[in-house]
């Protein structure tokens, strides 16, 4: 009987721990990381110069954004697609959260800056 509850305990303790590896590797690979500040600064910045309006926010400003935008509720797919200087979000949701909370902390980021 004794060896039956050692094998019962040790399966039982297996169990969450294959549980999590499994779910750890199902959250690896093509799923998108969140971005550092740098990495989103920098596709910011891309975003504004390919649209013409690269001298619309300083630097310190851009990384006031990119702060902001990172704690936030956007997706960890939407930044890394900001951060790669692509303006293009994963759903009209998506996008609609982009665009509020961007022009919050744009306004937000000049004024607390300046």
């Amino acid at each position: 009987m004794n060896s039956d509850r050692k094998l019962r305990t040790r399966l039982l303790t297996a169990v969450p721990i294959a549980a999590l590896a499994f779910s750890l590797a199902a959250c690896g690979g093509s799923a998108a990381e969140r971005p550092s500040t740098g990495e989103l600064s920098d596709g910011i910045t891309k975003i504004l110069e390919d649209s013409g309006q690269a001298d619309i926010l300083t630097e310190g400003q851009v990384d006031c954004v990119s702060e902001a935008l990172l704690e936030s509720e956007i997706s960890d797919q939407d930044l890394a697609n900001i951060a790669e200087g692509e303006d293009v979000q994963t759903s009209q949701e998506a996008k609609d959260l982009v665009e509020s909370t961007m022009a919050e902390a744009v306004s937000t980021c000049i004024t607390s800056t300046e």
